[in-house]
């Protein structure tokens, strides 16, 4: 069953997404009103390093008023790669420079609302270059063991869907048949 978007317009819009409304025609032909988000691409990077620790972010988000632990993430600037995005994010949120990018995932976290891609890295490698210039993004920075990654998220700890998703598959690729 396909819906069918008619028409779109913008109701409100900043640099970093729009509200519009679309007319929606149903496979039975009726119509609604659906309202949608655009939004820029997200970038996301993190690395795990020998002992297969994962760095984390602890912090709060003020409109779900929750904790959580997340990767480092940001939206990709015009004209910029994604990967150098996820890089540049990573460096300014937690200090740590990662070695080469690998692509992991991208994901749609919410694509009944909004078009939001979210691209995520990880690297193998990195290097600590100091102090991170956003550290009001996050309340500390920390190296997890990626062994403890399904518990967290089965408590609640890493509460974005996106976050959750990308650590549950650096669990499986790094520690595969030793999780079990």
């Amino acid at each position: 069953m396909q819906w069918t978007k008619q028409s779109e317009q913008t109701v409100y819009g900043n640099r970093w997404f729009t509200v519009n409304l679309a007319d929606v025609e149903l496979p039975n032909g009726r119509h609604l009103d659906h309202f949608l988000i655009r939004m820029r691409p997200v970038a996301v990077a993190t690395v795990v390093n020998d002992a297969n620790e994962v760095l984390l972010l602890w912090r709060h988000r003020f409109i779900t008023d929750s904790w959580g632990w997340e990767l480092a993430a940001g939206v990709v600037e015009d004209g910029e790669e994604i990967a150098y995005a996820a890089a540049r994010e990573m460096e300014e949120e937690t200090g740590w420079r990662p070695g080469p990018l690998r692509h992991l995932m991208s994901v749609e976290p919410s694509n009944g609302l909004t078009d939001a891609r979210h691209h995520i890295y990880w690297s193998d490698e990195g290097t600590y270059i100091g102090h991170p210039e956003d550290d009001f993004e996050s309340d500390r920075r920390e190296w997890v063991p990626l062994k403890l990654v399904p518990d967290m998220v089965a408590r609640g700890e890493v509460p974005a869907a996106n976050m959750a998703a990308a650590l549950l598959l650096l669990h499986h690729l790094r520690l595969g048949q030793d999780a079990r």
